[in-house]
């Protein structure tokens, strides 16, 4: 049916393949047979094979079996699901928060139940595909503007914002294909001052920024939106944060002042149609936000802090230079082409890395994305920096 179109994915190198693993997540994973050093994980606190939540997650499955067997307005929650809630949302500072089975249900939902025709959405251009598609459901007008840049945002809620009723200004904080931060202070003053909500995307700094808090925590917007959220008659602040990344679980929650979660939970079309997450996820994710806010959570954020400088450093120092934040654990190495990529990664498997090609459509230009994590030893970044440089990539 499609063989014209897959032999043109084959012939431009851009034919994918799933390449399932063997055994657990972490730091190395045995794919093909081989033992890998894995630089393509987002489990940056290294929790996915923590003990903790995997004996969590089978109690809750003890107590309240394998599945949900239903949506969390009919019978599907558990006292663990509305316990996760009220965790997440003291967490983060925020009034209430709503549990979505995923990252990309979380933004497809919420957006389109806080946008709609009489909203004008300003998204950044490099925002993930799950705010694309949230952005086109709603049926709201759109305005796409310049990457990180509140100047060229500015520019736009001057002119654009006086067209509608309402403004919802969305930005991922770190973004997961470039690693950037996103000026968060900056974007907040910003649509505060023009009237627009703030919706942020906190899926790859939940667990990595503002000492685990999340991106709003690490610019100090945490006491600001609280004090905001506060006064109901101005636009709101919301954090989209998922266990599956520095959490180690998986699903995702909202957080934003209370008369919004209430409004999601009636309106959020993948909350409401969708069964709700099993038990054995949502005590895994306790069990994960329990460490979170503990010293051990804290010890294992500062760890993943020092590797992250460590790579960034010898990227540095090795002519690689990649181009994200220094505070992200997502660091690309920009190549040529998709063949020069495509081998790049492909030696660097034969060296014992497992660091996938990122080739379009999902980025225009081709990369190796290095992912550090907490769980990662100097041996292991060492020995990738000594790879890189043996194989004379440019940066």
């Amino acid at each position: 049916m499609f063989e014209k179109e897959m032999e043109g994915l084959r012939k431009n190198g851009l034919l994918r393949e799933v390449r399932d693993r063997a055994g657990r997540q972490g730091p190395s994973i045995f794919v093909d047979g081989k033992n890998l050093v894995n630089f393509s994980s987002n489990d940056y606190l290294g929790l996915a094979a923590n003990s903790a939540l995997i004996e969590a997650a089978a109690a809750a499955a003890q107590k309240c079996g394998a599945g949900a067997g239903a949506a969390r307005l009919l019978s599907g929650g558990s006292g663990l699901h509305g316990e996760l809630e009220r965790k997440a949302a003291s967490f983060t500072g925020c009034d209430a928060a709503l549990l979505f089975n995923s990252g990309y249900h979380a933004n497809t939902g919420s957006i389109p139940a806080l946008a709609g025709p009489d909203c004008t959405i300003f998204s950044d251009e490099l925002n993930h595909a799950s705010i694309i598609d949230g952005c086109r459901l709603s049926r709201a007008r759109t305005v796409i503007y310049r990457h990180a840049d509140p100047a060229h945002l500015e520019e736009l809620l001057v002119s654009e914002r006086p067209k509608s009723e309402r403004a919802l200004v969305v930005t991922e904080s770190v973004f997961s294909m470039d690693g950037g931060i996103a000026p968060l202070d900056r974007i907040l003053d910003l649509s505060a001052r023009h009237g627009a909500s703030l919706y942020v995307d906190d899926a790859h700094a939940l667990g990595v920024l503002g000492e685990g808090k999340g991106s709003l925590a690490h610019f100090g917007l945490d006491r600001e939106n609280k004090k905001r959220n506060s006064k109901t008659s101005e636009p709101a602040v919301m954090q989209m944060c998922t266990f599956s990344k520095a959490l180690g679980s998986y699903g995702a929650f909202v957080a934003a002042p209370k008369e919004i979660i209430d409004w999601l939970r009636n309106t959020a079309r993948t909350f409401i149609f969708s069964t709700a997450l099993p038990p054995s996820v949502v005590g895994a994710s306790l069990a994960a936000m329990d460490i979170l806010d503990s010293g051990e959570g804290r010890s294992l954020v500062e760890k993943l802090r020092a590797n992250i400088e460590a790579i960034h450093e010898g990227l540095a120092a090795a002519g690689l230079e990649g181009f994200s934040a220094l505070l992200s654990p997502i660091v690309p190495v920009l190549l040529g082409g998709v063949e020069e990529t495509m081998n790049a990664s492909r030696r660097l498997l034969e060296a014992g890395f497992y660091v996938p090609a990122i080739r379009p459509p999902t980025v225009k230009r081709p990369r190796l994305r290095l992912q550090v994590t907490a769980a990662h030893c100097g041996v292991d970044i060492g020995a990738l920096l000594a790879a890189l440089k043996s194989m004379k990539i440019p940066s």
